[in-house]
């Protein structure tokens, strides 16, 4: 079976992201399945107010990372791979803002057919739609700016201030649709992870 085409949208909190991603999963020339990890930590966090609502942590736990956020991770790359092997085109609409978690996608996507995709946009554009939005916090976007802009390699780049959400999906059709060899993913390296 041949593998479903992942699409990689990259860029900050609030750049436009979920909103290219529903562009392209409404248009009918290429079937898409969106996968937020947004979505798979909501469902979590559902999960427990929901079935166990009077449990709360007795005491700090400073290792949530590893023991919640690691995990869910990990079950969103089994689920981006399972997809494309399914024959699933899929969107991965998620936040590379650590040289570990950039590590990790590299691994799990190098031998799948990537099309990695810049969202780029200014910090004060970014600051001003956290303002609009009111559901994120003020500043996240931009403490995320270098570390996901420092990469330097895309496929495709889309600016989310000079395109709306519909003409980004249409460029990111496009060249799908020109048959255009895709090879970021191929050509990154594994980045150094520094220990503090």
């Amino acid at each position: 079976m041949k593998q479903g085409l992942i699409v990689f949208l990259n860029g900050t909190s609030s750049s436009g992201k979920t909103s290219i991603s529903m562009e392209l999963k409404n248009q009918k020339e290429i079937p898409f399945h969106h996968l937020s990890i947004d979505d798979f930590f909501r469902n979590y966090f559902d999960f427990i107010n929901n079935k166990f609502p009077d449990t709360g942590p007795t005491k700090e736990v400073d290792n949530i990372g590893q023991i919640i956020f690691d995990p869910i991770v990990s079950v969103y790359y089994a689920t981006i791979k399972l997809f494309s092997e399914m024959g699933l085109n899929v969107i991965v609409d998620t936040v590379i803002d650590n040289d570990k978690r950039f590590n990790d996608y590299l691994d799990v996507l190098f031998d799948y057919p990537t099309l990695f995709v810049g969202v780029i946009c200014s910090k004060e554009e970014l600051t001003r739609r956290e303002q609009i939005r009111g559901d994120r916090e003020i500043g996240l976007a931009n403490s995320q700016y270098d570390k996901i802009y420092s990469f330097n390699e895309y496929d495709l780049e889309v600016n989310t201030e000079e395109l709306s959400p519909t003409e980004c999906a249409e460029k990111i059709l496009s060249f799908i649709m020109s048959d255009q060899y895709y090879s970021a993913f191929k050509k990154l390296s594994k980045r150094e992870i520094s220990v503090s």
